[in-house]
């Protein structure tokens, strides 16, 4: 039997040096980084729940249900451009979409684009199978870790989420997870909830909208903030998060009138269908993919009917739900399954691909939180899924988000980008000579190799808050948290990172035309 060697154990030059909690190399030798590599845009697609002909029959049963059921509820615009488009429009106020004009659709919908961000640095080229982290969700709730206890979730919630999301690597977008209830207002809570974003991270942001006005003063600001329509244009770093759709198979009249006028500002689309499993979609897994499928490819037609070639996310987000109570079951296995599986559906029309995951049931970040995060994130990594939202800080089935849990999370996502990484097999790696050297002329062990180094710096992923220390290390240290240190960390980066991406100048432009309707004040931002 191997026999294991215990940290203490190692002669004092071999054994990994730590600065602040963290191995960051080995003594006289050069640093590892303290997270290892750059995680960003690792290829997943090595799990694929979906076999043999499954893609093609749900696509074939996807085109029977557009030409057969079609959509309720268009607005007389949405009638205007899908009947131009070759939709047509049924005595019984149906919109019924031939086969030929999704197959055209597919085929000239955009691909391979980039999500910007306000920094170029974070910049995310969807295509294929690249993989990316980031937030989402409507939570009316914020997880108060130290009190254990919940409250309304405020605008200045989602400020601090941004701003602790701003310095997290393996969270790579932002888009709003919090409802800001302090703001009654429709309008004030759209405008200040895409404010907050993007003056709290110069990551890519996502956002919604509730009515189409709301949309004009929201692309004035990022208009703005771009220096003008035609730089936000060139690099829109917002997307709109759009539920055009009400499943089962209706469109959502605002959300309509909000799509429309968002692809001619120039925001990039998420198509989102959230049809949840034995509710408003089958309960059968399959028919709640080829529901998504359906309503998505609905979505895709509309927004090229409207421009053709606007960037638009294929955004298949089946909920699932425990069907004992009919509630949504968002950290079960079944919900990694099913968004693995839309994650394939996009990559069979080679669309960008965003669903969902991390949503755990879980009120707290606790054992619960972690394997039902860690499970359905790694699965949506390892299906190649481009974007996995929702990913970090949730809990109660989106009902609630915790600051310290994006802390922590980031080390989990950090762990599920990692493993869609896999291995690289080459000839160096094979380690064929080193394995000879070490054994036939060496002191038998590789501690000391150089390419020992080389893939610590390369191939690990080093945690910032998982714990591995050995037993009398914790011990010694005073049996650190997870948790405390999450606290703490959050307290820390609250106190001070306050991001300058946007110019007091611009905020200064931004306050004086609107006035009161920004309501985050300067001081909450640092002054």
């Amino acid at each position: 039997m191997p026999v294991a060697v215990e940290k203490q154990d190692m002669p004092a030059n071999r054994r990994p040096q730590r600065s602040g909690g963290r191995e960051t190399g080995y003594a006289g030798k050069s640093a590892i980084p303290p997270n290892g590599p750059l995680l960003q845009a690792m290829e997943g697609g090595g799990y694929r729940p979906l076999r043999g002909n499954d893609c093609e029959r749900i696509h074939e049963g996807v085109l029977t249900l557009l030409e057969t059921v079609g959509f309720a509820n268009a607005i007389p615009s949405c009638i205007k451009v899908l009947t131009k488009a070759g939709a047509t429009h049924g005595d019984d106020g149906r919109i019924r979409f031939p086969r030929a004009l999704i197959l055209d659709t597919i085929k000239r919908a955009a691909r391979h684009f980039t999500l910007h961000g306000q920094d170029p640095r974070h910049d995310m080229v969807i295509q294929g199978k690249r993989v990316h982290y980031g937030t989402a969700g409507i939570a009316v709730h914020l997880v108060d870790l130290e009190k254990r206890e919940y409250r309304e979730s405020k605008l200045q919630d989602i400020y601090d989420a941004a701003r602790i999301v701003d310095g997290l690597r393996n969270i790579h977008f932002f888009q709003r997870p919090m409802v800001a209830r302090d703001i009654a207002d429709p309008l004030d809570m759209d405008f200040n909830t895409l404010y907050a974003c993007v003056m709290g991270t110069s990551k890519h942001v996502g956002t919604s909208f509730t009515v189409r006005e709301n949309v004009k003063p929201a692309l004035e600001m990022l208009y703005a903030i771009a220096g003008g329509e035609k730089n936000f244009r060139a690099r829109p770093f917002v997307s709109n998060s759009n539920s055009f759709v009400v499943p089962p198979m209706k469109f959502a009249e605002d959300a309509c009138g909000v799509l429309e006028a968002c692809v001619e500002g120039g925001i990039p689309i998420l198509l989102l269908s959230t049809g949840q499993s034995g509710t408003t979609a089958p309960a059968a897994m399959a028919g709640a993919v080829a529901q998504a499928v359906a309503e998505v490819l609905t979505g895709l037609v509309y927004v090229n009917a409207l421009k053709p070639g606007h960037p638009a996310i294929f955004g298949a987000w089946p909920f699932m739900s425990d069907l004992r109570t009919n509630t949504m079951a968002g950290g079960s296995a079944e919900q990694a399954v099913v968004t693995a599986a839309c994650a394939q559906m996009a990559q069979f029309y080679d669309l960008p691909g965003g669903s969902a995951a991390g949503m755990t049931d879980s009120k707290l970040p606790d054992i619960q939180s972690g394997y039902e995060k860690g499970i359905t994130n790694v699965m949506a990594g390892l299906s190649g899924l481009n974007l996995v939202y929702e990913s970090a800080g949730m809990h109660a089935s989106l009902l609630g988000f915790c600051l310290e849990s994006l802390i922590i999370d980031n080390d989990m996502l950090g762990h599920c980008l990692r493993c869609a990484r896999g291995i690289e097999v080459t000839d160096e790696a094979l380690s064929i000579d080193t394995i000879a050297d070490v054994c036939l002329k060496g002191p038998g062990h590789y501690l000391d190799n150089e390419q020992t180094l080389k893939s610590a710096q390369a191939e690990r992923f080093y945690p910032a808050f998982g714990d591995r220390s050995s037993p009398k290390e914790w011990n010694e240290k005073g049996r650190p948290d997870i948790l405390a240190r999450a606290i703490d960390e959050k307290k820390r980066i609250l106190a001070e990172r306050f991001p300058r991406h946007v110019p007091k100048l611009v905020d200064d432009r931004l306050r004086a035309r609107f006035g009161n309707l920004i309501h985050l004040p300067r001081a909450s931002m640092g002054g």
